[in-house]
């Protein structure tokens, strides 16, 4: 038995993407290969990605990424993330080139139709969660929920390799309610992000304070008559969308993927990297391969 536990790295490709992507498109820095395919955000991903690698040393890595707009999700609501602006036209070819570039790593990528890669990753976690430590790289706070033993989300923040890191220990001394609340927390106080509203009128911190006490939408339902008159009226109003809320909130554990772990073992072949950077003429990326690469030592 192989004494080392093994890590698997969870990676949000699209998060990390748009993150790269939009650092430095505000200053009109797309950074084109010399056929003019605009490279700024598989540059940004790329760095973001094997900075993470080697700060976490994971075992395994995987890639999930969205499969387009539309998703169960919309079909439950067609105004779900209806909001959300259509992709600037310099990164709508590097989602493609994004993938390709993280297969060159020997990452598998990972998505499936109708899902999002949060349910990807939920899947993946619930499969492995009791075998594994799984670390969850991502700027989003919704996979907060994902939270339990063995599990720790990573959010990016500002800049490359800096981190936010939770347990689900720290979490619950953080926030003061276990992970799982946070469903039925956005249930209630709506999301503006992914555009569903919630219960009209109850914001986030009246919603913290009630999933707090009742733990539950359900429990909090069968103690309606112990909310406050302006409570109980705006949830009575509002209990289809409360419910509906809570089915969009959920990060679906169950998706149809298929992967095999075996294939996310951690093995970078510089050669092959190399190869994929001049194809794509990235450039600088270099150093960030320098403590990870099993084949060769740069």
């Amino acid at each position: 038995m192989n004494e080392k536990k093994e890590h698997l790295l969870l990676v949000d490709g699209m998060a990390l993407l748009f993150r790269a992507f939009f650092a430095t498109a505000v200053h009109g820095q797309f950074m084109r290969s010399s056929s003019g395919v605009p490279t700024n955000g598989i540059n940004g991903l790329l760095k973001h990605l094997l900075t993470a690698i080697n700060t976490l040393q994971p075992t395994h890595v995987i890639c999930c990424w969205d499969m387009g707009s539309k998703t169960y999700r919309t079909e439950l609501y067609p105004n779900y993330k209806a909001n959300r602006s259509e992709p600037p036209v310099e990164l709508i070819p590097q989602f493609d080139l994004a993938k390709d570039a993280v297969a060159a790593l020997n990452i598998p990528n990972i998505g499936v139709i109708n899902f999002e890669a949060d349910d990807c990753i939920g899947t993946i976690i619930e499969k492995h969660h009791e075998n594994m430590e799984i670390s969850v790289l991502t700027g989003d706070r919704d996979l907060l929920q994902l939270l339990k033993p063995n599990i720790n989300i990573v959010l990016l923040q500002k800049g490359i390799g800096n981190y936010k890191s939770y347990s689900m220990e720290s979490f619950i001394e953080e926030m003061g309610v276990h992970p799982k609340m946070l469903i039925d927390i956005k249930a209630l106080m709506g999301d503006t992000s992914d555009n569903y509203p919630g219960v009209k009128g109850i914001g986030e911190k009246t919603a913290y304070k009630l999933i707090a006490q009742y733990e539950s939408i359900e429990m909090l339902l069968n103690n309606l008559a112990e909310l406050t008159k302006g409570q109980r009226t705006k949830i009575e109003a509002d209990l289809d969308m409360l419910h509906l809320s809570r089915k969009l909130a959920e990060i679906n554990c169950a998706a149809p993927i298929e992967y095999v772990l075996e294939e996310s073992v951690l093995n970078i072949e510089y050669d092959k990297a190399e190869k994929m950077m001049e194809q794509l003429e990235l450039k600088g990326l270099e150093s960030f391969f320098k403590n990870i690469i099993t084949d060769k030592v740069l």
